[in-house]
């Protein structure tokens, strides 16, 4: 299943001055946190372990992580768990994780896409992600 696609955002209603990369950072930062927590998943740990060692060592984005992963977010990139906390958190009606990354990162800006792919971002919204998360699991026991 896709979850996400960078190049569903960076179509249509864009902003005409951000380049088409900038669709891939809401889509990143959630998956980086999962990834940085060890939900990766069997296929996706296999065979991109020296992405994932840049991504942990911070040499590589949470954004350009998501584009060499073809800026697609697919079930089987996670394992198990995260897909089930994202189903709820990042896929259903009425997730709750647009809405925390805009409060967070957007809110002030013209639009989500208006977000700078750093690290600093990145570290902002992560206790959020990790707090909603704590509560998700606490509704599953």
């Amino acid at each position: 299943m896709k979850y996400d696609d960078a190049s569903w955002h960076s179509d249509g209603d864009f902003p005409a001055e951000l380049p088409a990369e900038a669709g891939a950072t809401h889509i990143g930062m959630y998956v980086a946190w999962l990834l940085l927590r060890g939900m990766a998943g069997q296929e996706l740990a296999d065979d991109m372990q020296d992405e994932l060692e840049a991504l942990t060592r911070r040499a590589m984005t949470p954004g350009q992580f998501l584009l060499v992963c073809d800026g697609k977010f697919l079930d089987e990139m996670i394992n198990d768990e995260a897909n089930a906390f994202t189903l709820e958190y990042y896929e259903a009606d009425d997730c709750l994780y647009p809405d925390d990354y805009v409060e967070l990162l957007a809110d002030d800006l013209p639009s989500l896409y208006h977000v700078a792919d750093t690290w600093e971002n990145f570290d902002r919204l992560a206790p959020v992600i990790a707090q909603r998360f704590v509560a998700w699991q606490a509704t599953r026991t």
